[in-house]
């Protein structure tokens, strides 16, 4: 049975062993600017998966990478010394791909944010083709007092007839 929180907090405890034994310098060669982004165990806590960043150029990342993985077994013995698992892990460490994500996603925010200014531009001079509106409204009634006051009293007025006499249907009788 997989106990997903369990691994989660033996991930975060694993991200900041790896993390405090290369600031003590565990590996003797030089790394740059690394940085743990993040570190995923396995469901059965038997493999972790360790993402690191370098600031740098791509030279000093591969670098960095190189030595790394050349180094698991100093790395893992550090987590398996401050763990207290019955198994250490596996480690594998992994380039993170996260700043270059951020910059291709920046990169395309930044062309998003141009072509809608383009359109923008574009619609200020633009002219419509047609009427300005091309819905269609409903008509309007004009609105005469006149006439509906003649209306109203010409349904009151049902049984006389215009010559002021009876209409045929008023005489009858009850």
């Amino acid at each position: 049975m997989v106990d997903h929180g369990r691994a989660r907090k033996l991930a975060e405890l694993i991200k900041v062993i790896v993390a405090e034994a290369l600031e003590r310098g565990v590996i003797k060669e030089p790394l740059g600017f690394v940085t743990i982004t993040d570190v995923r165990v396995t469901g059965d806590l038997q493999h972790a998966s360790i993402f690191f960043t370098v600031y740098g150029s791509d030279e000093e990342r591969a670098e960095a990478a190189r030595i790394l993985t050349a180094n698991t077994g100093r790395i893992r013995g550090e987590v398996g010394r401050n763990l207290t698992v019955r198994l250490t892990p596996t480690i594998e460490v992994i380039l993170d791909a996260l700043p270059e994500s951020a910059k291709t996603i920046d990169d395309l925010l930044a062309k998003a944010a141009a072509a809608d200014a383009e359109v923008e531009r574009l619609a200020q001079a633009a002219v419509y083709a047609g009427d300005e509106d091309p819905y269609v409204k409903p008509r309007e009634i004009a609105d005469d007092d006149d006439d509906d006051a003649d209306l109203t009293k010409a349904s009151l007025d049902d049984d006389v007839t215009p010559s002021g006499g009876a209409s045929p249907d008023s005489g009858r009788s009850a």
